[in-house]
């Protein structure tokens, strides 16, 4: 029986910025995966290279040496127009603030994701109908952002991330901006619905105890990805 293929792979990824006359190195030689249904929590401190790590794995950036397998496609080295329809198709990202339009109500955006793939207005408006119900916050789809209390804005952040039903969740401190009871809470549907879509998740989380959740630790030293 053959080993299941990682939904997401960073093979011997290399990333490096220039600082003044020198060069900064944010990771070398890197690898990790991602399996099917996986949640794995990234743990490092901050300015350890964890937003680069998830730009990188959700092609936002490309890799100075080394290559990201995204759903067993090679990506490290497509166009940007290549890389945009994986996004869209395969990631879903979820941020600390939540980057709602703030002009739109909660399931407009939900919906719009959805309509730039094509989806009718009508499905679309469904589909983010059944996603806010799900996470508790159905009884708020007519109510714009700034109407929303923090843990609000986030579940519909959450939402709008897998509305495409990607393969991969990329989450960059998901509940770093919110109390910790909010926090939990947040994690709790976030948590429900990656268990219950067979989402693969990557989630960056200075919260050890939201870390130890999940299936899986890793944490940024020495410029690689190691095993906690």
């Amino acid at each position: 029986m053959s080993a299941v293929s990682p939904v997401l792979e960073l093979v011997d990824v290399g990333r490096h910025y220039k600082e003044g006359q020198g060069q900064l190195t944010i990771l070398e030689g890197a690898s990790f995966s991602l399996a099917p249904g996986e949640m794995v929590a990234l743990v490092a401190p901050s300015g350890a290279g964890k937003s680069t790590l998830l730009h990188l794995a959700g092609l936002l950036e490309m890799p100075d040496q080394g290559d990201v397998f995204v759903a067993g496609r090679s990506a490290g080295r497509l166009s940007d127009d290549e890389r945009t329809q994986i996004r869209r198709n395969e990631i879903g990202f979820v941020y600390q603030f939540h980057h709602l339009l703030p002009e739109f109500t909660a399931l407009e955006n939900v919906m719009m994701p959805q309509m730039v793939r094509g989806l009718t207005a009508a499905a679309a408006g469904e589909r983010a109908a059944q996603l806010l119900d799900y996470l508790k916050v159905g009884h708020r789809s007519t109510h714009r952002p700034s109407e929303l209390s923090g843990g609000e804005q986030q579940r519909v952040a959450i939402a709008r991330a897998v509305a495409n039903a990607p393969t991969v969740l990329l989450a960059d401190e998901p509940t770093g901006n919110l109390d910790p009871e909010t926090a939990g809470y947040v994690f709790d549907a976030l948590e429900a619905l990656v268990r219950q879509s067979g989402l693969s998740a990557l989630i960056a989380t200075h919260n050890h105890q939201l870390a130890a959740r999940m299936d899986r630790r890793v944490t940024l030293k020495g410029a690689k990805i190691v095993d906690l």
